[in-house]
């Protein structure tokens, strides 16, 4: 098919990285391709210090402990806002580097807190491995708060793709176990929904970047099973979930060329109806990926947006 694609992200399609996800040779060359993203996407310099640690948190029961990265503004003196951070790669790529500059230009921007996490990838460890890591560290997070000099009344959590549809299951554990008190979720992009039936899912199978192909992979990897069974937890596909009232206020972006478009729109429409203060921000134009491409307008205004939702769902200040 051919795409109505931005002007602006034109000229750098053949420069992102190729993800092409068809068996585990592939997802190694795949694997590979996005840590090369450091040499693609330019870093961030924070104009304040930025004190960036890592350590790692206690893991689920019976599992090795969490990688995690802190980003603090240097020199604070009073409880910040917090974010955990999920990073995506459709459940089977990414570390804690994959979006080290975004996060540095978060907590430079915003003077939060950020807690990124290095969860357990599939198909080596697949659901509920990497929701529970990432829920262990939202938990590690919240336990912390004082040392971490996070204000637990202002915890939030965020993340794009994958990132984006594990922030929406820890969430939903966070609810239904009673644990820490989410203020904010931020729902980029997100991959919600395993049984691949939507029809933006259904016709974008050669759009750049993602394609229905690379959805399947993701979810047979991550479920460890064929995707669209009938016993797929809420907690692996959010979208699963029967109701998603109580819930803490959301933001969801979608990209017009994407196929993980309509899930986006339809887990905030469902958000709203369930209750839940949502916004929804769709990008004409765009591919899923496509905000890499930082000097195209709608990239600087994805940005700009994803910025004003932190400030205001985290409560930040000044």
């Amino acid at each position: 098919m051919t795409y109505a694609i931005d002007p602006e992200l034109l000229p750098w399609l053949d420069m992102l990285p190729a993800v092409t996800l068809t068996d585990h040779e592939s997802l190694l060359a795949a694997r590979s391709s996005m840590a090369q993203l450091r040499d693609v996407v330019p870093g961030y310099e924070p104009a304040p210090p930025v004190d960036v640690r890592d350590t790692a948190v206690p893991g689920p029961s019976d599992a090795p402990d969490v990688p995690v990265r802190v980003y603090s503004p240097a020199g604070r003196s009073a409880a910040l806002p917090g974010l955990l951070y999920i990073h995506g790669g459709g459940f089977v790529m990414g570390d804690l580097d994959t979006f080290e500059a975004h996060l540095l230009r978060l907590v430079d921007e915003l003077g939060i807190v950020v807690v990124s996490v290095d969860y357990r990838l599939a198909p080596e460890h697949p659901f509920p491995a990497p929701v529970e890591d990432c829920y262990a560290a939202l938990s590690w997070v919240a336990a912390k708060a004082d040392e971490l000099g996070i204000d637990p009344a202002r915890l939030g959590v965020a993340g794009e793709s994958a990132g984006g549809g594990l922030s929406a299951a820890v969430a939903l554990l966070a609810r239904d176990r009673g644990g820490p008190q989410l203020c904010f979720q931020y729902l980029g992009i997100p991959e919600l929904d395993d049984r691949l039936d939507t029809p933006s899912m259904r016709a974008y199978t050669d759009t750049p970047v993602w394609n229905r192909p690379n959805a399947v992979y993701s979810w047979t990897s991550y479920l460890g099973a064929e995707p669209g069974g009938p016993d797929v937890s809420p907690y692996a596909a959010p979208a699963r979930a029967a109701d998603l009232s109580g819930l803490p206020p959301a933001f969801v972006t979608t990209c017009q060329f994407d196929p993980l478009r309509d899930e986006g729109i339809a887990y905030a429409q469902r958000l709203a109806h369930a209750g839940v203060p949502v916004e929804l921000r769709h990008y004409p134009g765009t591919f899923h990926g496509s905000s890499m491409v930082e000097t195209a307008g709608v990239s600087r205004r994805m940005f700009a947006d994803e910025l004003d939702a932190l400030r205001r769902g985290l409560g930040v200040t000044g």
